[in-house]
């Protein structure tokens, strides 16, 4: 009998996961493994809801968002029963090899099979680019480009009628999308979880934006900052003389996380894809792929999952610098 594999895409859905199934998929295939998808995240590797993958069967999905898949959060897995149900699903089928494509809580996951016995190698993908050990992850430079699109459009708007914008960009507990939407939006000030900018600051750097000439300001705000988008609004309400424009709120919510995968995307789900099953192939396995400095990254999932990846320095240095 073939060797069998089986790939699932688990939590938040970002654009490359369907490119990287696919070059998963066509790379075992090459190597004459059975591949076997897992519908609907750890959800369905609890309930053995798994589907056989051919070519076939994932052509035409690389320009795809979201996951052929599917995918969802799933907190019977977080138990122990969840997680021995999920392990005998696997074994039953006699599958010796799991790929695991998501962020941090799904890697979290991995790392609970792994320490379990079972052969997993996880793909970091997450709009949030979370993830230690990996410069950037599947589906953040989408996930930005989006988000810098609606900042250019909203901009134009917020120049015609000499008015605010607070722009809340996806980011619960890390500012990437927020800090690079702002920087390459060209916003007057950027709110993130990692450099808490208070009300007052925002309306001192919109005041100082008006002294310089400018006739509208935006503000790019993570929805994870403790002063995000409804609490700067609730703010400004309540304090109207400190700013001298009028103020509009757009949260781009699961907007971002649509779309087809940019070129960047699907190149590097692509490598990851094929990497992850030529890893397993390999006997490698309890490990996390990323990128950095366009080559392929391993870490051990566990450090990966444990280390919390900070924003680089140099990034909000220049948001000051340049808001100016």
């Amino acid at each position: 009998m073939k060797r069998r594999i089986a790939v699932l895409t688990s939590g938040g859905d970002a654009p490359g996961m369907n490119p990287a199934i696919r070059a998963a998929v066509r790379t075992g295939i090459a190597r004459d493994l059975e591949v076997f998808g897992v519908r609907h995240g750890y959800t369905g590797l609890i309930a053995g809801d798994f589907i056989h993958l051919g070519a076939r069967e994932v052509g035409g999905i690389i320009d795809r968002g979201g996951t052929m898949l599917g995918t969802s959060r799933c907190p019977a897995f977080l138990t122990d029963e969840g997680q021995h149900s999920a392990v005998q699903q696997l074994a039953g089928r006699g599958i010796t090899g799991l790929i695991v494509i998501g962020g941090n809580g799904s890697q979290h996951g991995s790392l609970a099979l792994s320490e379990r016995g079972v052969a997993v190698v996880g793909i970091a993908s997450t709009i949030d680019n979370d993830l230690a050990g990996s410069e950037v992850t599947l589906g953040a430079t989408t996930a930005l480009d989006v988000a810098l699109e609606a900042i250019s459009r909203l901009r134009v708007t917020a120049s015609a009628h000499g008015r605010v914008f607070l722009v809340e960009v996806m980011g619960r507990a890390c500012g990437y999308l927020a800090l690079m939407a702002g920087i390459a939006g060209g916003a007057e000030a950027i709110v993130i979880p990692e450099a808490e900018e208070s009300p007052e600051d925002v309306a001192i750097a919109i005041q100082e934006a008006y002294q310089r000439g400018k006739s509208h300001a935006i503000v790019v705000v993570a929805e994870g900052a403790r002063h995000n988008a409804d609490a700067l609004a609730r703010h400004f309400t309540e304090h109207a003389e400190r700013l001298n424009f009028e103020l509009r709120v757009t949260k781009l919510g699961h907007v971002q996380r649509g779309g087809s995968p940019g070129a960047f995307d699907r190149l590097s789900a692509t490598l990851l894809g094929a990497t992850a099953v030529e890893r397993l192939c390999g006997g490698a396995h309890g490990i996390l792929l990323g990128l950095a400095g366009g080559q392929v990254t391993t870490n051990a999932l566990g450090d990966a999952v444990r280390t919390r990846k900070p924003l680089e320095p140099q990034w909000l240095h220049l948001a000051h610098v340049l808001a100016r």
